[in-house]
């Protein structure tokens, strides 16, 4: 009986310990795979890193964007300040354009005005006022006038009703210039005629000379 519950004694002992020993193999397995665990888990801080790049990426396309922004508005605000309408002195400068309707006006009432014994000094105060084109057009046709004004003693005075400046810059002007001829001719009643003209100026010198005359 003693040797058959030594017998079960020692077999139960040895269970015990290889139990105690296959968990202890087993403590160290799993011992082994929290290190193995902590390996993997290692790439975490990787997949951070673009996380944190992502706001200098957005800073970087914003600052882009501002500069394109930027250039656009820049080209945009040249772009109105290069429009004709702004380039047109007669829509912001009153002073210029009151001078240059003023000088226009000046010549035409001269150059437009004779009578048969004064049409030596017309045709001087038109050298001195007509230039280019203007000019050559009146030279051609006064001849007609001075004979004209002798045969018939006739007399032409010229009022600038208005004169608009259309187009002003800086050496150059357009204008609409109204006028009224008064016709008198020896020994017959005063007449009177409406015109209408498109003038072309040029600033030269200081002073405003009519370069271009058309009837309309």
């Amino acid at each position: 009986m003693s040797t058959d519950t030594d017998a079960e004694a020692r077999e139960t002992g040895t269970d015990e310990s290889a139990g105690t020993t296959g968990a202890g193999r087993s403590a160290e397995g799993t011992g082994a795979d929290p290190g193995a665990g902590g390996t993997g888990a290692a790439p975490e801080p990787a997949r951070a890193a673009p996380a944190r790049r992502w706001p200098r990426v957005v800073a970087a396309v914003l600052s882009v964007v501002l500069l394109v922004a930027g250039g656009v508005l820049f080209a945009q605000g040249r772009a109105l300040r290069d429009t004709p309408a702004t380039a047109n002195h007669a829509l912001t400068d009153s002073e210029a354009t009151t001078r240059v309707a003023g000088d226009v006006s000046n010549a035409l009432g001269k150059v437009f005005s004779y009578s048969p014994q004064a049409t030596g000094v017309t045709k001087e105060s038109a050298k001195q006022l007509l230039a280019g084109k203007a000019l050559q057009q009146y030279a051609a046709l006064f001849g007609q006038v001075e004979k004209q004004a002798a045969d018939q003693k006739l007399t032409l005075t010229t009022h600038v009703v208005r004169a608009g400046v259309t187009r002003l810059t800086d050496d150059s002007a357009h204008l609409l210039v109204f006028l009224d001829q008064v016709y008198e001719r020896a020994g017959k009643p005063a007449t009177t005629a409406a015109a209408q003209l498109s003038v072309t100026a040029q600033l030269r010198d200081g002073r405003w000379t009519v370069v271009e005359i058309t009837a309309r």
